[in-house]
């Protein structure tokens, strides 16, 4: 079986990112749940404010499926969540209570069903069901094309100003290894660098 790394370390882009920066890992976060509320509190808000919104939030309440719902949603507020994200992490709650979500659920579904799925839930759009595909799932051939780090760091490793669908066309040639690739993207630019442990972290 040929490993991600000899691919990609055959790739013309990506190969000498790939000596740069030795073998990246995908981990599948220990806590499905927990891995989840993080993805919505990192939705169109500045990495440094959803650490500071993670942070209250994992001290306040007990963040299970079963903790979350039971907290009072002013306990959520003054955590630091909106209105808005309070009902979507209520709703994903509600998801993995009544549908009994967790990896050995999703274990013989691909990646389009997952997506579908997920973004089935109120408040879960294509880039935080991409995020679970990646990092709660561990799954290797996600491009998450709808991710600035992403497209940032494909702009500038290939040096072309390419749409969204140009690039997902352009990161077929990575397949089925996308996932890796993401990872070496995401560290094309020190800027990117800077926040690529919060987007990947647990």
């Amino acid at each position: 079986m040929i490993a991600p790394f000899d691919t990609l370390r055959a790739d013309p882009d990506l190969g000498p990112l790939v000596e740069a920066h030795g073998e990246l890992r995908i981990e599948p976060a220990d806590d499905f749940f927990a891995r989840f509320v993080t993805s919505v509190l990192r939705q169109q808000v500045s990495m440094a404010s959803a650490a500071a919104t993670r942070e209250r939030l994992f001290e306040a309440v007990e963040v299970t499926p079963a903790g979350m719902l039971a907290a009072d949603d002013d306990v959520l507020r003054d955590a630091g969540l909106s209105r808005q994200k309070t009902r979507y992490v209520n709703n994903i709650a509600e998801a993995f209570t009544e549908r009994g979500y967790s990896r050995d659920y999703f274990e013989g579904m691909d990646d389009g069903a997952v997506r579908d799925e997920l973004t089935s839930i109120t408040g879960v759009g294509d880039w935080t069901a991409n995020m679970q595909l990646l990092f709660s799932l561990g799954r290797q051939d996600v491009f998450p094309v709808g991710d600035l780090g992403i497209r940032k760091g494909m702009q500038r490793l290939i040096d072309s100003e390419m749409s969204r669908s140009e690039m997902t066309e352009y990161a077929r040639r990575w397949s089925p290894y996308r996932s890796y690739a993401s990872l070496y993207l995401w560290r094309v630019e020190e800027d990117i660098v800077e926040s690529v442990a919060e987007v990947t972290s647990k």
